[in-house]
């Protein structure tokens, strides 16, 4: 089980590849295998940081078979804290 400091990590690591991916290419879902292999998170503790952002209401995910995600995709709640980060940063 991943410590309380990589469960963030992964979490936010999930959300900047989301919104990064929106802004480059458009495209509005990645596949959870993406996801789990670029990010190099285990697909147990990408089940568990995807089933948390669902729960706040940040992205919306279309489950396969096994732990990995057939896709994730940020939803206008995820994206408006996503931008507002953004804009933080300056």
């Amino acid at each position: 089980m991943a410590t309380l400091h990589e469960r963030k990590t992964y979490r936010e690591a999930i959300m900047k590849t989301l919104y990064e991916g929106m802004e480059g290419s458009g495209l509005p879902d990645v596949s959870g295998a993406r996801l789990r292999d670029d990010l190099a998170i285990p697909e147990h503790d990408l089940a568990a940081a995807c089933t948390y952002l669902v729960e706040e209401g940040l992205v919306t995910v279309r489950w396969a078979h096994g732990e990995t995600p057939a896709t994730v995709m940020l939803t206008h709640q995820g994206i408006r804290l996503m931008e507002a980060e953004e804009e933080d940063r300056g």
